[in-house]
C-alpha cells in the first residue's frame, strides 16, 4: 500500500510540475506568435469617457531591432493639442525596458521611470507598459483551465507579478489571458488591481497573418470596469519591416 501511495504522490508532483512548465511555455509561445522586431504602422486611438464623449488621436509607430535592443518610436500626428508628442521605447532581452516621452508644450524630453510605466498612455485606458513587451521572468504562471471565446477554445492563463515593484511598473497585480489553443493568439485579458479586484478588460480582434508568419491584432479595446472609460486602438496601415536607421530612434531626436 505504501508503494502505491508513493507512486501516486510522485505522479501528482510530476503532473503539477509539468502543468506549471506548460503554463510558462504557453506564455512564451503567445508572446512569440505576435513578436515583431521590425514594422511600421499608422493607427487611430479613440478615447471614450463614461458619458460617451470621444477624443480621437492619430498615431504613427515604427519598430526595429538593433543588435539585442528592439526600439519603438511612437509619434502623435493629430489633433493639434497632442501633435508632436513622441514616445521612445527600448526593449531588452532580459531586463526592464527604457522609456522616454517628449511633450512639445514643455519642449522637453524626460525618462518615464519604473513607477510611471503602469500609468495611462496619453490619457487612454492603455498603459505605458502596454507599449513594450513584458519580461516573462517578471511573472509566475498558472493554468486555470479552458474556455471558449468567439468560438475558439482557449487556455486561461494567470500571470502574477512576482513583487510589489513590478505591480507598480505594470499597473496591475495579476492578469488572466485567454490564449487560443490553435496559434497561441491572445483574445482577451483581464487585469486585477492590488486588492485583487478586476479593473480592466482588453479584447484583441481582427488578427491578420503577416509575411513573416507572425500575427498582429488590428483592433485592441480596453474597458475600465471601475470607471466606465474605454479606449480602442485600430490599425489603419501596417507593414512588416522598417527603413528607418538607428539615428531615427535616438532620444535626442524626439523633438524633431
Amino acid at each position: 500500500m505504501k508503494a502505491i501511495i508513493s507512486i501516486l504522490t510522485l505522479m501528482a508532483l510530476s503532473s503539477h510540475g509539468l502543468y506549471a512548465q506548460n503554463a510558462r511555455q504557453i506564455a512564451e509561445n503567445a508572446a512569440n506568435a505576435v513578436d515583431f522586431t521590425s514594422m511600421e504602422m499608422a493607427a487611430t486611438l479613440r478615447i471614450i469617457d463614461n458619458r460617451g464623449n470621444e477624443r480621437i488621436r492619430q498615431i504613427a509607430n515604427a519598430t526595429r531591432k538593433f543588435n539585442e535592443t528592439t526600439k519603438t518610436l511612437i509619434r502623435f500626428l493629430a489633433p493639434a493639442d497632442v501633435k508632436g508628442t513622441a514616445m521612445l521605447v527600448y526593449e531588452y532581452e532580459e531586463q526592464p525596458s527604457d522609456m522616454w516621452i517628449y511633450m512639445p508644450a514643455l519642449r522637453k524630453t524626460r525618462r518615464i521611470i519604473s513607477s510611471e510605466k503602469g500609468n495611462s498612455f496619453m490619457g487612454s485606458e492603455f498603459s505605458n507598459a502596454d507599449m513594450a513587451r513584458p519580461v516573462l521572468d517578471n511573472f509566475t504562471y498558472r493554468l486555470l483551465g479552458t474556455d471558449i471565446i468567439s468560438g475558439k477554445t482557449c487556455w486561461k492563463l494567470e500571470s502574477v507579478c512576482i513583487n510589489d515593484e513590478l505591480e507598480d511598473e505594470n499597473g496591475f497585480s495579476k492578469k488572466i489571458a485567454w490564449i487560443g489553443q490553435t496559434g497561441y493568439l491572445t483574445l482577451k485579458v483581464e487585469y486585477y488591481d492590488g486588492d485583487d479586484d478586476l479593473f480592466k478588460i482588453m479584447l484583441l480582434n481582427d488578427y491578420r497573418k503577416q509575411e513573416n508568419g507572425k500575427y498582429f491584432a488590428f483592433q485592441m479595446e480596453v474597458s475600465n470596469v471601475q470607471t466606465g472609460r474605454k479606449s480602442i486602438l485600430t490599425i489603419d496601415k501596417f507593414q512588416t519591416g522598417s527603413g528607418l536607421d538607428e539615428n531615427s530612434f535616438a532620444v535626442a531626436g524626439l523633438d524633431e
